[in-house]
C-alpha cells in the first residue's frame, strides 16, 4: 500500500476513534450542565385548569394560529386575556418562585385602599428605614423628613423603593402586619401559590409566587384607579432633601418598567399600561405587564428569563405580548384566571366575563391623586410616557399630562 495512503488511513481512523471517545464525553457534560438548571416539579397546582398545573410549554393553537415565540428562556410564564380570564398560552405557570419586587404589587393592592393618596403626610423616623434590606432598591426618602402618601406611593411603583414600601407599612402599623394583610389578600385572590415573607419582595427565605399568581394580582390592583395610575405613570416629581434657609426641592424619578419608559436596549412598546419589573440574585428578573391593542388587553407575566441577553425580560414580555395578541381568537385557552374566592360566577352577567376580578376595593381610591405626577415624554409617537388605565374608548388628558383610557374597567362582576 503507498505510503500516502497509508499516512492518509492513518489520520482518518484517528478522526472517528477521536469521535466515538469524545462525542459520549460531551454529551455527558451537556447532561451534566442541563442537570444543574432547575427543574420545575412533576406535579403543581392545577387551579385554573388541568394543563396548568403540568410541566413544559401549553397551548392549543387553532388554524391561522401564528407558533409562539423561539427563544423563549423564562422558567415560567403566562399570557391571558385581561377582560375573559383566558389563558392563551403558558409555560410552568405555577411553579413556585421568588418573585422579586413585583411582590410590591399585592403590597399595593392590599395597602392602597386603606393608605390612600390623600394629602395625608407622615415625617419618617430612623424606626421606618432600620430593616430596609442591604443592596435594596431606593427612592431616596431621609429621616426626618415629611412626605405624603401619594409621594411614598410613587416610590413604591416607579422607583420600586424598599425605602417607601417599609415607610408604608409603618403606617399601616408594622412589617408584621402587612406581610399578614398581604397573606390573606392573596388568598382571598386564590394566589395560592404565593408565600409572603417580605413586602417589599426583598431575598427572604420561603417567598414565593407564581407566574400565574402575580397575574392574577396584576389583575385585581388594575381594578383600582389609583393603581392603575401609579403603575402606567412614566415619571414624577419626588421630594428632595430639605437643607437649612432654603426651600426644599424635588428632584424627578423616572419607572424603571422598560417596557413604559424605553432605553438601554428596550423600545417602549405600544399600548403599554404597566405593572412591575423586578430583580434580585436569588429570583433573577421578573415582569408582569399589561397592555392594550385593537380593543384587547392583556396580561403578559415572565419570571426569571436567561441572564444571557441584556433585559431578556423584557424582550420576551414583549414577544409573548406580540404573540398574544396575534393569536386572540385563534387559539384554544388551556386555562383561566380565577376569580377571587368571594366572587360567584355561576349567576348573573359581567361584562368582564369568567373569571372578573373582585368589586372590594375595585376603583378604590381618591380617583386622580395620580394626576399629578407628569409623562416624561408623552407626545412621543412611541407611547412613552402615555398612561393607559386600561379599559377604555377615549383618551383623557389628566392635569400632569398622564392619559388615561377607559375602557370596561373595573369589570363588573356577578353577585350571588
Amino acid at each position: 500500500m503507498p505510503a500516502l495512503k497509508k499516512i492518509a488511513l492513518t489520520v482518518t481512523s484517528a478522526i472517528l476513534l477521536s469521535g466515538l471517545v469524545l462525542s459520549p464525553a460531551s454529551a455527558a457534560d451537556k447532561d451534566k450542565s442541563d442537570d444543574k438548571q432547575p427543574k420545575p416539579p412533576a406535579t403543581m397546582s392545577s387551579l385554573g385548569g388541568e394543563r396548568l398545573g403540568k410541566p413544559g410549554t401549553q397551548v392549543a393553537l387553532g388554524p391561522g394560529a401564528p407558533v409562539l415565540p423561539k427563544g423563549l428562556t423564562g422558567r415560567s410564564w403566562i399570557v391571558a386575556d385581561a377582560e375573559k380570564g383566558d389563558v392563551l398560552a403558558a409555560h410552568n405557570a405555577h411553579w413556585r418562585l421568588p418573585p422579586a419586587s413585583t411582590m410590591k404589587m399585592l403590597f399595593a393592592d392590599t395597602l392602597l385602599p386603606a393608605l390612600q393618596p390623600t394629602t395625608l403626610t407622615h415625617k419618617v423616623t430612623d424606626s421606618d428605614l432600620a430593616a430596609v434590606g442591604e443592596g435594596s432598591s431606593l427612592v431616596g426618602i431621609k429621616e426626618d423628613h415629611t412626605y405624603t402618601v401619594h409621594d411614598l406611593w410613587l416610590g413604591v411603583f416607579l422607583r420600586s423603593g424598599n425605602d417607601a414600601v417599609h415607610v408604608l407599612a409603618q403606617m399601616y402599623g408594622g412589617m408584621p402586619q402587612a406581610v399578614s394583610a398581604m397573606q390573606k389578600h392573596a388568598e382571598e385572590l386564590q394566589a395560592l401559590d404565593t408565600k409572603v415573607v417580605s413586602p417589599d419582595g426583598y431575598d427572604a427565605p420561603g417567598q414565593v409566587s407564581s407566574a400565574y399568581d402575580l397575574t392574577l394580582i396584576a389583575r385585581s390592583g388594575m381594578q383600582k384607579k389609583d393603581f392603575r395610575e401609579y403603575a402606567a405613570t412614566a415619571s414624577a416629581d419626588f421630594p428632595g432633601e430639605k437643607k437649612k434657609g432654603k426651600k426644599r426641592e424635588t428632584f424627578e424619578i423616572q419607572n424603571t418598567n422598560r417596557l413604559i419608559t424605553g432605553g438601554i436596549g428596550v423600545d417602549p412598546y405600544k399600548g403599554i399600561a404597566g405593572v412591575k419589573n423586578g430583580y434580585t440574585t436569588h429570583a433573577g428578573n421578573t415582569f408582569t405587564g399589561i397592555a392594550e391593542r385593537n380593543g384587547r388587553v392583556l396580561l403578559v407575566t415572565v419570571m426569571n428569563p436567561s441572564q444571557e441577553e441584556s433585559h431578556a425580560v423584557y424582550k420576551e414580555a414583549a414577544k409573548l405580548l406580540d404573540w398574544g395578541f396575534a393569536a386572540s381568537g385563534k387559539v384554544t385557552p388551556v386555562g383561566e384566571l380565577v376569580p377571587p374566592k368571594s366572587i360567584d360566577t355561576g349567576s348573573g352577567t359581567t361584562t368582564g366575563g369568567k373569571g372578573a376580578q373582585p368589586a372590594a376595593g375595585a376603583d378604590q381610591g381618591s380617583g386622580g391623586q395620580a394626576e399629578a405626577a407628569h409623562a416624561s415624554a408623552a407626545g412621543g409617537s412611541s407611547g412613552v410616557g402615555i398612561a393607559l388605565a386600561v379599559v377604555g374608548g377615549v383618551l383623557v388628558v389628566l392635569a400632569g399630562g398622564v392619559f388615561l383610557v377607559n375602557r370596561r374597567w373595573p369589570l363588573r362582576l356577578p353577585r350571588r
